[in-house]
């Protein structure tokens, strides 16, 4: 990943751990059952936004490296594990 596409999740990330903490608050609050949940699609959104970029980044470096290099191995491998990872959605 390079330095920007980096700098870029961390910041994302940052700001959805910011949001979390304003939902607890929310919570503590008693603030109304479907802001809250709007709240928390928002951070589910923003984590989701932020696993493309990595996942972007990835295709376009690792994957894309094993897939010219010249070990088969290594290919199957890095394929295997991007399909991995959808299969948890």
């Amino acid at each position: 990943m390079d330095d920007q596409a980096k700098q870029n999740a961390i910041n994302r990330l940052k700001s959805a751990v910011g949001h979390l903490q304003g939902i607890v608050n929310m919570l503590e609050k008693d603030t109304y059952c479907i802001d809250v949940i709007k709240q928390i699609q928002a951070v589910e959104s923003a984590l989701e936004k932020t696993s493309q970029l990595i996942l972007d980044s990835h295709l376009h470096t690792c994957v894309t490296t094993a897939i010219k290099g010249d070990d088969s191995n290594e290919r199957e491998r890095v394929l295997s594990e991007v399909v991995e990872v959808f299969k948890w959605r």
